[in-house]
């Protein structure tokens, strides 16, 4: 049985390896440091009928250019509804300040979002995936409404001998599904590997620290971008 779970965990945490781009010589590399605080929870405190709707409270600081500036900041809101101790359905706003070296021109990106999540345990960890369809405008660059569709896959097992610990592996694949007048092209966006150490604080708040490689696709020059990120992240649950 021990060598089955082993087996399904190698071969899980292939595929995410696997999936990720290879990246060209001529691709510029940027070391960058991401934090970001995660806030999920009930809303049955404000009415006990309420308790299989749920609020979503994102914020995220992103450093590029070799950690040196603040590049972008994410606040993303949402509400969500329990389909399931295993499902849910959410749905929320995106306001994206963006500047370099994720663009040459700096702008406010907002966003509508979509989202199915479902999440399972096995003898090994916990597994989950995440599909979100997003609207996305840039008012100051375009006047195209851009979709794109995301699909995650996230594994975190715990460590035996620490189970306060588990080690995290994850691959978000993004894909353009129309061409704009700011930038986005229809076909393969960006990709992100994540591969970190995970530590629950207790059974509401854990965080997840490690690295990030982000491919994007920039379709508007042959030079694409391969950033190296130190991802930071704390994640709530009430």
């Amino acid at each position: 049985m021990l060598s089955r779970i082993n087996t399904l965990q190698t071969v899980i945490l292939s595929a995410l390896l696997f999936s990720n781009p290879i990246p060209a010589a001529a691709d510029i590399n940027d070391f960058q440091t991401w934090g970001a605080v995660v806030a999920t929870g009930s809303l049955k405190s404000f009415n006990p009928a309420w308790k299989n709707f749920k609020y979503w409270a994102e914020f995220q600081g992103r450093f590029g250019d070799d950690t040196s500036r603040l590049s972008q900041v994410m606040v993303r809101p949402g509400i969500g509804y329990e389909i399931n101790p295993n499902s849910s359905v959410w749905m929320g706003f995106g306001w994206i300040p963006t500047d370099e070296p994720f663009t040459r021109t700096p702008f406010n990106e907002r966003r509508l979002w979509q989202q199915f999540s479902w999440k399972d345990s096995y003898s090994f960890g916990m597994l989950s995936s995440r599909t979100r369809f997003e609207q996305r405008w840039a008012p100051r660059v375009g006047d195209d409404t851009a979709f794109r569709l995301r699909q995650m896959l996230k594994i975190s097992s715990p460590l035996s001998q620490a189970p306060a610990y588990s080690l995290v592996a994850s691959d978000e694949y993004f894909l353009n599904l129309n061409d704009t007048d700011w930038s986005p092209k229809s076909g393969f966006d960006q990709n992100r590997l994540f591969l970190g150490i995970g530590y629950n604080f207790d059974k509401n708040s854990k965080t997840e620290i490690g690295y990030m490689n982000q491919y994007i696709n920039r379709s508007n020059t042959s030079v694409n971008l391969n950033d190296h990120i130190l991802s930071i992240n704390f994640f709530l649950d009430y």
